[in-house]
């Protein structure tokens, strides 16, 4: 069955949006979340942080469900370490691996001070298409990792803000825009969130004029909710919606804490 219509890019930008956690003190925090399109469950998600003075490691786990699990079963496996500095999480060390039916792919990519100095995908995507938008040294200057770039500390903004994020293959650029304030309850969380718009700006590696990448660049309601976890003093998203032509994907958080 052919994912289309934006579904597809849709789940992929939840899972650099959603492969995230908490962290910023001697502590560990676990964050759940499901994944639906139209109320109907297609993933879920789980993450372990675990912070020693100013060092964090998250990792995660995502395991397919529901209709997505009998098309095409999927799972993956992501790990981050770094520091936590005073405006980012700054990844030293990020690691990511999934299945999707026949299909696989692990990648690894190694930081320092932000920029990128190692990147390994494998297997390759080889030969590149003739539209490909090629990364660059410059494109991997001063950036995020998808797994911890969403995880903001408190003292910094949450949203207006630019995300640069580099997943070892693609630079994208994720704005966030003020949308106020909602109230949100789940397990071990109930208070107001922060709201901000989203928007997904493809900077490099990609296949221009691709139609799940065109959908959601061109995509101006999309939102994401930001809880702060007390106890680490930062703020992680606990909702996302992401509309596409065959419903919304939603991301939302079982459990924030503990």
């Amino acid at each position: 069955m052919k994912l289309r219509n934006g579904f597809r890019g849709a789940m992929l930008l939840s899972a650099v949006l959603f492969s995230t956690a908490s962290s910023a003190a001697d502590a560990e925090h676990l964050t759940d979340y499901s994944i639906s399109l139209s109320g109907l469950p297609v993933a879920r998600a789980s993450f372990h942080t675990e912070v020693q003075k100013n060092r964090y490691t998250i990792s995660g786990t995502l395991k397919s469900a529901g209709l997505l699990d009998i098309l095409s079963r999927t799972s993956g496996q992501t790990q981050v370490s770094g520091v936590v500095d005073k405006d980012y999480l700054r990844a030293s060390q990020y690691s990511m691996s999934y299945r999707s039916g026949s299909k696989s792919r692990a990648i690894s990519v190694t930081y320092r001070n932000g920029n990128v100095v190692h990147a390994s995908m494998t297997p390759k995507r080889t030969p590149l298409p003739k539209n490909w938008v090629p990364v660059t040294s410059r494109d991997m200057r001063n950036v995020l990792d998808p797994l911890s770039g969403l995880i903001i500390p408190a003292q910094a903004r949450v949203c207006p803000n630019t995300l640069p994020i580099f997943d070892g293959e693609s630079r994208l650029d994720i704005k966030l825009s003020p949308k106020g304030t909602r109230p949100f309850k789940t397990k071990g969380f109930e208070g107001e969130v922060i709201v901000c718009g989203i928007r997904f700006v493809p900077k490099a590696g990609y296949k221009k004029g691709r139609e799940d990448v065109e959908y959601l660049r061109r995509l101006q309601t999309m939102e994401i909710w930001f809880a702060k976890a007390e106890t680490m003093n930062v703020y992680a998203p606990v909702y996302v919606r992401i509309p596409t032509k065959l419903g919304p994907v939603t991301v939302s958080a079982t459990r924030f804490g503990g």
